[in-house]
């Protein structure tokens, strides 16, 4: 016969069972903002276009001026993007 092995199964143990606590912990905080963001940036994608209306009748002819305008174009496309699902 075979002699035992001086390493037991019990010296491996499980993973711990705090990891999951923290994880469902993050999970329902994360839930918890996605209401939020999606109102804020519902309403932000609707008052963002009334923000272009000066810069377009300004004109773009200046860079910053463009820059701008690009810059809050990109803001109202994420808005509308991250947005899209509110009061669905």
């Amino acid at each position: 016969m075979s002699n035992p092995s001086p390493v037991s199964n019990e010296s491996i143990a499980p993973s711990s069972p705090d990891a999951e606590p923290s994880r469902d912990y993050a999970e329902r905080f994360v839930r918890s903002l996605k209401g939020p963001a999606q109102f804020l940036s519902f309403w932000c994608a609707i008052a963002l276009p009334f923000v272009h209306l000066p810069l377009l009748a300004q004109g773009l002819g200046d860079p910053t001026v463009t820059l701008t305008f690009l810059l809050l174009l990109a803001a109202n496309v994420l808005a509308l993007y991250v947005g899209h699902g509110y009061n669905g």
